[in-house]
């Protein structure tokens, strides 16, 4: 328990590196949840026999990885930045990786901007291809929930996103606080908990869209648990009375909006 706890001291964030630029953890574990979303999902399409070519998810797939990629820096850049207005003034700088022309690489995501992001991609991929939108969906939140567990996992190795202070035994230790490994209890609650509540679902479901639904209501519990365990980001701090945070607000919006859109479609299957 004694390494557990003092993990991060004994722990290089930077894996390796190529000349001068670092490899850290951080980037090869969003590596793995990319590859692991695809072939997941890739898997159960072979696996239930999903009627949709390989070509066309193929395609789908590099449309959501754009709208995932560009959704979750600028989604960073409007919710949780100081520097909001700079990089609005000069959006070149979203996504530029280097610093007085020093490769640092770029920091910053928001899950909820890549969760708004890769909505309007598929929407614009299904409006281009003639696919029905809650049909692939449905196929690529079991991806996305698998995928997600190595995304925490990078966070955790980033030694970022750190926990509430706790007397815990499990606790970890971050500039000599104990604190909640918080990044584990999301990969474990908002990555393989729902992946596992997905897969159940997946041959259960009544109408296309459920998983999607499914998905966007559970994973909205899941953040909002875990936020109570989570340090707010220091820039922002609670944003009111010592419990809401950016991360609990924008889960309760989506929170909301799968509610309404479960409503209004099985009005509609009824």
């Amino acid at each position: 328990m004694e390494f557990w706890q003092n993990i991060y001291s004994q722990f290089d964030p930077i894996a390796f590196n190529i000349g001068s630029v670092a490899v850290h953890w951080y980037g090869i574990m969003y590596a793995f949840a990319l590859l692991s979303a695809i072939y997941v999902a890739k898997w159960f399409i072979k696996y239930d026999n999903i009627n949709i070519k390989q070509e066309v998810f193929d395609s789908y797939i590099w449309w959501a990885e754009i709208g995932v990629i560009l959704g979750a820096r600028i989604g960073y850049v409007l919710f949780y930045d100081t520097h909001t207005m700079y990089y609005l003034i000069h959006p070149w700088q979203i996504f530029n990786p280097f610093m007085d022309g020093t490769y640092v690489g770029i920091s910053g995501m928001s899950y909820h901007g890549a969760f708004i992001g890769f909505l309007l991609a598929s929407f614009l991929f299904c409006k281009k291809h003639k696919v029905s939108f809650w049909f692939i969906t449905d196929i690529a939140v079991i991806g996305i929930s698998f995928g997600y567990i190595f995304g925490r996992f990078g966070n955790f190795f980033n030694q970022e996103l750190v926990g509430r202070v706790t007397d815990l035994p499990w606790g970890i230790y971050v500039n000599g606080i104990l604190r909640h490994p918080s990044q584990i209890y999301e990969a474990f609650l908002e990555g393989l908990v729902i992946f596992l509540i997905l897969v159940y679902f997946r041959n259960r479901k009544k109408f296309d869209g459920q998983l999607a639904i499914i998905y966007a209501l559970c994973y909205s519990l899941a953040r909002i648990t875990a936020e109570f365990f989570r340090q707010p980001d220091v820039q922002l701090g609670f944003l009111y009375g010592g419990w809401l945070t950016m991360g609990i607000l924008q889960s309760i919006f989506i929170l909301i909006l799968a509610v309404l859109i479960l409503i209004v479609i099985n009005k509609r299957v009824n």
